[in-house]
């Protein structure tokens, strides 16, 4: 099955067309900045543009960065409070004129390490951590995903983890690798505590740089390993979730 997959950022809105059987994208991804305000139209108008750049006419999966039920986002932490109860899918369903599924960040590259990645054939507990704008998070039982968790917005230290141990916090308080792997031991050490996976996989794009941080977590008991798929796993998993139905879209 071949599925536009579109993962909507903080910072930036990117596309490929995906082939779900394999995960592979079948061209080059696209990438354009988040515009700000970060309002739904203005989100809407960008994956109009970017449906129009790859000419395509079929199913179309779509990540947002908040808690998705029925189509309907219930929170928009980096994004625009206009989107709090809106039905989201519809909106983009019109602005398209195709069929759209919605599914959440977290839970798509979740989905996507678990079928193709890091996470495949995994049938422990799993939580997917993406470390970006903010934080993301997705849970596996037994290759069930338990959809939007949104862990990064536990509390730790009086503010949402997020503010502490995102990769946007790194830069924002120019923390070394060693205070920030401080931070995200922490923060993990935490969720360890309330759901004690046996794999942490961490998402994002500063996986790739998994070698200068992941050495420093040294308090937990779970293995934690980079993702596989990087900061394309959003992409294929959006493709998945149309593909697979999933209960959060």
């Amino acid at each position: 099955m071949q599925v536009l997959g579109i993962d909507i950022g903080g910072s930036g809105v990117k596309a490929a067309p995906v082939d779900t059987a394999k995960g592979e994208f079948i061209t080059e991804r696209i990438k354009v900045e988040t515009p700000r305000p970060a309002l739904p139209d203005s989100i809407a108008k960008v994956i109009q543009g970017l449906v129009q750049d790859f000419s395509w006419t079929g199913p179309i999966g779509i990540t947002f960065p908040g808690v998705v039920v029925n189509g309907v986002t219930l929170t928009a932490a980096n994004l625009d409070p206009a989107w709090i109860g809106l039905d989201t899918r519809a909106l983009f369903d019109s602005t398209t004129g195709l069929s759209t599924s919605l599914v959440n960040d977290a839970d798509a590259a979740g989905l996507a390490e678990m079928r193709f990645g890091a996470g495949a054939g995994h049938q422990g507990t799993v939580m997917l951590i993406t470390l970006g704008t903010g934080i993301g998070s997705a849970l596996f039982r037994a290759g069930i995903l338990v959809p939007n968790t949104e862990f990064g917005h536990i509390e730790i230290r009086g503010r949402d983890a997020e503010e502490r141990a995102s990769e946007r916090a790194k830069e924002r308080h120019d923390l070394s690798w060693a205070k920030w792997a401080e931070r995200v031991d922490e923060y993990l050490g935490r969720l360890e505590a309330m759901t004690a996976p046996d794999l942490f996989i961490i998402g994002g794009g500063i996986s790739r740089k998994a070698d200068k941080f992941l050495p420093l977590l040294t308090s937990l008991r779970a293995t934690v390993v980079p993702a596989a798929l990087h900061n394309d796993a959003g992409i294929v998993g959006a493709a998945l979730g149309a593909g697979l139905g999933t209960s959060a879209t």
